[in-house]
């Protein structure tokens, strides 16, 4: 895996063993399956994450006291080449309501064989945030922050 910071944006990326299907599948609605389950914002203990697989849906958290958290939106759904989400979520962890201060997270799949999938990710326009944008920049961009490799565990053990 490889990560990268720019200014505004970090890049990172990670080979799979696993068909661009699957890849794609487990990144998107299986995302509850990898993503840390202490990463989230709701004020409760989490229950589940949910990707709705469609442009217009959202990734949310709802917590087993029935409470959900919609902290992004799909922007871009294209099966199983790309998915594009909105980042709502501000640089103190909380719920970003003005759409004008979100950053977008951008997912390509590309198949290197019919078993191997190449997965890159760009989480960009960091610095519509506004102040503080850096530290979101800089945790995103950290060993805890889009770091792959529980997602190519789960994709490959699927």
């Amino acid at each position: 895996m490889t990560m990268q910071a720019t200014d505004t944006s970090v890049h990172t990326s990670i080979t799979v063993n696993a068909p661009i299907d699957r890849a794609f599948e487990m990144f998107t609605t299986g995302i509850g399956t990898w993503w840390p389950p202490d990463h989230h914002i709701l004020e409760g203990e989490l229950a589940e994450m949910v990707f709705e697989p469609r442009v217009g849906g959202y990734l949310y958290d709802r917590g087993v006291d029935g409470s959900e958290c919609r902290w992004a939106r799909v922007l871009a759904y294209e099966p199983p080449d790309r998915v594009l989400i909105s980042w709502d979520i501000s640089p103190y962890w909380q719920l970003e309501t003005d759409l004008e201060k979100t950053s977008e997270v951008e997912v390509r799949f590309i198949a290197e064989t019919d078993e191997r999938t190449r997965v890159e990710l760009e989480h960009r326009n960091l610095d519509r945030h506004g102040d503080g944008w850096e530290r979101m920049r800089d945790a995103v961009g950290s060993p805890g922050g889009w770091d792959l490799t529980r997602f190519a565990q789960a994709a490959e053990t699927a």
